[in-house]
């Protein structure tokens, strides 16, 4: 399941702060904050796919994170890797390095850390 971008958003949020009242997720927003209202149906849909779980203290709900930040990204990755690059890797690999501007170093490290994961395999 997929979180719409500004679920996505407040999820960013809830993984930072890792356990987070009502009032404190407002105040994680930039100015213009959105509205208590707002943030409220976010989270109701966000429990109902099974991203966000909470606690009751008395009349109040602290909310925390079900799903790993990790494991989000890489089942986004995956999916990305899947549908526009026909679920190749190395596709994607090329792609990511020839398309975004990494400098010699950043290069460099990834060569490190694909020469690492070759080594573990």
């Amino acid at each position: 399941m997929k979180l719409s971008k500004t679920e996505e958003e407040l999820m960013n949020h809830l993984w930072r702060l890792n356990k987070a009242f009502m009032k404190d997720l407002l105040e994680a927003y930039p100015e213009p904050k959105p509205a208590t209202t707002t943030v409220a149906t976010l989270l109701k849909r966000m429990t109902d796919k099974g991203f966000v779980g909470y606690t009751l203290l008395g009349n109040t709900r602290e909310y925390y994170p079900l799903v790993k930040k990790k494991d989000y990204f890489s089942k986004h990755l995956n999916g990305l890797i899947k549908n526009f690059f026909n679920d190749s890797a190395t596709q994607f690999a090329s792609f990511f390095a020839k398309e975004t501007n990494l400098s010699k170093k950043e290069l460099e490290e990834l060569r490190n850390l694909i020469d690492t994961q070759i080594k573990n395999k």
